[in-house]
């Protein structure tokens, strides 16, 4: 395979003379199993030498990887390395795991989310190990003149069969450094690999339960202050101004600021979302001292007027339009109503939907609506950033450190060279750190009062300065023939402000009579990714409804599921199906397997399944009633991912998933009045209980060879709908309208 990284940040390969690379060993991670002790008793080599970006190996044979990618909880800072280890042929035990910070030239785009971490990463990762594994092949067969065909790694070692002659990569690297990068190297056979496909702890697991400082939060900067924001206390509103001296008084209060994230007229990128661009913002000495000044500062607001700003969309220049006014979620809802009783935009159509529908047999006709939600991510937005004429520092939990870097140039008015973002671990994302305001907020603010800060917003500021998901309708009509065969299908969605529709996703391709409309309401609340928020609401209701149309076919859900994918695969409709009915089939097919699946005749059970981000999942729910409230009993899993690098890291990630899904469908809900988010702390916002979540949960991967297709996402779209059917099996009656039980409601307990 030929290399395909960039050349010259690849490789920097020259070695590190007398120990010249200083690493800070607090934020390594020994891969070993006792990694308290380990740590202490490494013995640090002497050198080291840079093979490439990814990787460099002590002259004791200790191995450094680095994980380009910023951790979150998803497991990348375990699993990218494990690919880079297992290419190179090294013991897993031999390795330390260094978190990179951020930087595009020789890591490229250092984005997590939207389920394409692995996905993006599998071949170059896969190229770095084996690049360096080449290398000391080449060293090998230098130094004892045989031919490198001759040669073979194993756990660290070079073999030379013929002699028996071996030697540790420690001491081949200082040779392997000084050859030539080849242009081309050969990937591991997949039925090789050693290291993929088998669990491995998290690397930062000791960090974390010993409470070792590893977030944005725990940053620590010599002479560093506490800032904090205050916000309109509205959507619709805006700064009209404020008297910084009614806190400079205070006790530790440095100064009082306005800023200004996104000016009038600044082009913004596609993840510059606030609906807040000018705040005030308070800095001082202590977070206590910060908090009570907040509350006593003279600030005044004003209604904002309609009014546009231009957006880069990734290369298209787009237009986003916000309205003014005080909205309220009860006007949302009556507006998404009216807006959905009008014509739409077509977006597809296959065959005669209206004829068809007007002659079938049976029909049915469904209506199904979400609420806002806030990510509530554990550890609230922050950011650290010091910004002086010689450096532009920052560091803290960011998604997409790419875009937030050209963010912070762009308003700073420098190159993106001089900014520096150094990536800490994040309590949680879901999409909410995407959106890297906070730390444009933190260089602002830095550079307004000349000092190193960190910003830090309190629970409220993340709830109520938010960027939610969206709040959506979608009406379903469906069709059946005298054979109770499905031969026309209408989905019409929108929301406020965007519509979650997906036109070319199933059942489309597997229906002869399509139809496919949107819509949407513009809206000054703002919205953003939200562990795929089209898909979580979108894969609920059409599998909800699915299994409503199943019933009025009286057939089996999912026998009734399988047929229309049979049809999808054999003779589909349309040419732009954006998902494979076999691999969707097949994770329906495994989860009845394992969870002994025995039709309609059983207790309260739902199922569900889903494409989105490139992969495939699929719920069995069992929910049964206690008291008159539902307990979720058990939950079986199937995903299709592709190869699994590390599955006990997967099966986690599938779990969490399922639990969050299911807490989000009962009670998850953001709803405003006159502008106001309703709800800004735990207090009030429903989060799911540990004590709520399913009794059992079993995750399945389809074993295949497949390269990997990501898994962020998922899992998490489809136990919604696989929840509300089960809720129908327990209640009888339908769920149509999230959250399913409100604020109020238990599970369990």
């Amino acid at each position: 395979m030929k290399t395909t990284i960039d050349r010259r940040a690849f490789i920097k390969k020259t070695g590190l003379a007398g120990g010249g690379l200083v690493l800070g060993f607090s934020i390594l991670n020994a891969c070993k199993p006792e990694q308290a002790e380990t740590m202490a008793a490494i013995e640090m080599p002497k050198e080291w030498f840079e093979m490439n970006a990814y990787l460099k190996i002590g002259d004791n044979g200790i191995v450094t990887i680095m994980a380009p990618n910023p951790e979150f909880g998803q497991g990348v800072i375990t699993a990218m390395p494990m690919i880079v280890a297992d290419e190179l042929d090294v013991n897993w035990e031999d390795v330390i795991v260094e978190q990179a910070n951020y930087n595009k030239e020789i890591f490229g785009r250092q984005f997590t989310g939207g389920s394409q971490g692995i996905r993006r990463r599998w071949q170059g990762l896969r190229m770095a190990g084996a690049t360096a594994r080449h290398m000391l092949l080449a060293a090998a067969a230098q130094k004892w003149n045989v031919s490198q065909a001759e040669l073979t790694t194993a756990d660290g070692m070079v073999i030379h069969q013929g002699s028996s002659q071996q030697a540790s990569y420690g001491e081949l690297v200082a040779l392997a450094a000084t050859l030539e990068v080849p242009e081309e190297v050969a990937l591991k056979d997949i039925k090789d690999f050693k290291i993929i496909g088998t669990s491995r702890r998290d690397v930062e697991t000791q960090k974390i339960i010993t409470g070792k400082p590893l977030f944005g939060l725990d940053y620590q900067y010599e002479g560093v202050k506490v800032a904090m924001l205050v916000h309109p206390p509205a959507f619709g509103m805006k700064l009209k101004s404020f008297d910084a001296a009614s806190v400079k008084s205070l006790p530790g209060i440095i100064d009082a600021v306005a800023i200004e994230t996104f000016p009038e007229g600044f082009k913004r990128g596609f993840f510059d979302t606030n609906a807040f661009p000018q705040v005030v913002a308070v800095v001082g000495e202590t977070t206590w001292q910060v908090m009570n000044a907040k509350k006593q500062l003279d600030v005044s607001w004003e209604p904002i007027s309609d009014h546009q700003y231009p957006m880069d969309r990734f290369g298209t220049e787009v237009t986003v339009n916000v309205p003014s006014g005080l909205e309220s979620t009860q006007q949302h809802y009556a507006k998404m109503s009216e807006v959905a009783a009008k014509k739409a935009s077509v977006v597809r159509q296959d065959g005669d939907f209206q004829a068809v529908f007007k002659a079938a047999t049976k029909t049915l006709e469904r209506t199904y609506t979400c609420p806002f939600l806030a990510h509530n991510c554990m550890e609230p937005m922050n950011f650290f950033a010091h910004v002086t004429a010689e450096q532009i520092k920052l560091a803290g939990p960011v998604q997409a450190p790419e875009l937030t870097e050209a963010t912070v140039a762009s308003r700073l008015g420098v190159s993106v060279d001089e900014v520096n973002i150094e990536l800490t671990r994040m309590g949680g994302g879901f999409g909410r750190r995407a959106y890297g305001h906070y730390a444009v907020e933190a260089a602002l603010i830095s550079k307004a009062v000349g000092l190193p800060i960190k910003l830090v917003y309190t629970r409220e500021d993340d709830m109520t300065n938010g960027i939610y998901r969206p709040s959506y309708q979608a009406t379903y009509r469906a069709a059946l023939n005298d054979n109770n065969e499905l031969i026309a299908f209408h989905v019409k969605a929108g929301g406020v402000p965007e519509t979650p529709l997906f036109a070319d996703r199933f059942p489309a391709g597997a229906v002869p009579n399509y139809l496919a409309e949107q819509w949407e309401i513009n809206s000054n609340i703002t919205i953003g990714a939200f562990r795929a928020p089209r898909s979580n609401f979108m894969a609920g209701v059409e599998q909800a409804f699915l299994d409503e149309v199943a019933e009025m076919a009286g057939k089996d859900p999912i026998d009734f599921r399988l047929e229309l994918l049979a049809r999808a695969k054999t003779n589909p409709v349309g040419e732009n199906n954006d998902y494979d009915p076999q691999r969707l089939a097949g994770v329906l097919e495994l989860v009845r397997d394992k969870a002994n699946w025995q039709g309609n005749a059983q207790g309260s059970r739902g199922v569900s399944a889903y494409f989105c981000h490139n992969s495939y999942a699929a719920h069995i729910l069992d929910v049964s009633m206690e008291g008159g409230k539902p307990v979720v009993d058990g939950v079986v899993c199937a995903v299709d991912c592709g190869i699994v690098v590390n599955p006990d890291a997967a099966k986690n990630m599938a779990e969490g998933a399922i639990i969050d899904g299911i807490g989000n469908a009962m009670f998850g809900q953001m709803t405003f009045t006159e502008g106001k988010p309703d709800h800004s702390n735990f207090n009030t916002y429903r989060m799911i209980r540990h004590k709520e979540a399913p009794k059992e949960i079993e995750v399945h991967f389809v074993d295949n060879d497949i390269d990997p297709t990501g898994l962020g996402e998922p899992p998490f779209p489809p136990v919604f709908g696989a929840l509300a059917n089960a809720l129908y099996k327990a209640t009888g009656e339908r769920f149509y309208n999230q959250p399913f039980f409100g604020n109020s409601e238990r599970i369990l307990g």
